[in-house]
C-alpha cells in the first residue's frame, strides 16, 4: 500500500502496523487533550483531523471534554482503517507523530499536512530520544532535533500562531498561509 505522497516506507508502515498492536503504542494525544479542546471552544471548531491518530484516543477523549458534538475524521497510514488520503480540514492535529517520521519522508508528510490544513494546526514534536525502540534496534524517534531545527519547516509552510516549549519538547498552533496572489500582465 503506497501512501499519498510518499510518506512512509512499506517496510516501516508495516512495523508501526505491527507496534500499533501494543495497548499502550500510540497514545501521547490524550495529554494534550485538554489543550485541543480549549483551542477548539475558543475558535468555535467542531470538526477536526487526526493525523497519526494511533488508536484514535484524541477523539475519544475531546468528546469526555467538549460537551458540543465533534466531527472527528482520522489518518494514520499503520491503521488499514484509517489509512486512505483524507480530505482537507480546518484543524488539523498531528501529536507524537514527526518525530517518528522517516527523515527521508519528512519533507513529503509536512507538505501533505500544508495541504491538508485549511484553516489551523495543532502539531507537537519531542525532540530527544523515546523510550522505545524499534524492532531493528533504533530509536522510535527517528528525528531527535531541537525547535531551531523544526521551526524553519513548520514556517515555510504556515503562519506560526503559537510555539509552547515543554519538558521533552514542543507544540505550535499554526494557520494556513494566505495564498499569494497570481499577477497577470495585461495584454
Amino acid at each position: 500500500m503506497a501512501t499519498p505522497g510518499g510518506q512512509i516506507s512499506e517496510e516501516y508502515r508495516r512495523m508501526q502496523e505491527k507496534l500499533h498492536e501494543n495497548p499502550n503504542y500510540g497514545v501521547a494525544s490524550v495529554q494534550y487533550a485538554p489543550v485541543v479542546a480549549k483551542i477548539l471552544q475558543q475558535t468555535g471548531t467542531n470538526e477536526l483531523l487526526d493525523y497519526g491518530a494511533g488508536k484514535g484516543r484524541l477523539g475519544e477523549t475531546l468528546r469526555q471534554l467538549i460537551s458540543t458534538p465533534l466531527n472527528i475524521h482520522h489518518y494514520d497510514p499503520a491503521r488499514p482503517e484509517w489509512a486512505a488520503d483524507p480530505a482537507p480540514c480546518g484543524f488539523v492535529c498531528c501529536i507524537d507523530v514527526l518525530e517518528h517520521i522517516e527523515p527521508d519522508y519528512l519533507d513529503n508528510v509536512l507538505d501533505h499536512l500544508k495541504r491538508l490544513v485549511m484553516k489551523r494546526g495543532f502539531f507537537t514534536v519531542h525532540t530527544g530520544p523515546a523510550i522505545k525502540v524499534l524492532p531493528d534496534g533504533r530509536n522510535a524517534h527517528l528525528i531527535q532535533e531541537p525547535p531551531s531545527w523544526w521551526l524553519p519547516k513548520f514556517m515555510e509552510r504556515f503562519d506560526l500562531t503559537v510555539f509552547q516549549k515543554m519538558p521533552q519538547g514542543f507544540w505550535v498552533l499554526v494557520e494556513r498561509k494566505p495564498e499569494k496572489p497570481v499577477l497577470v500582465e495585461p495584454v
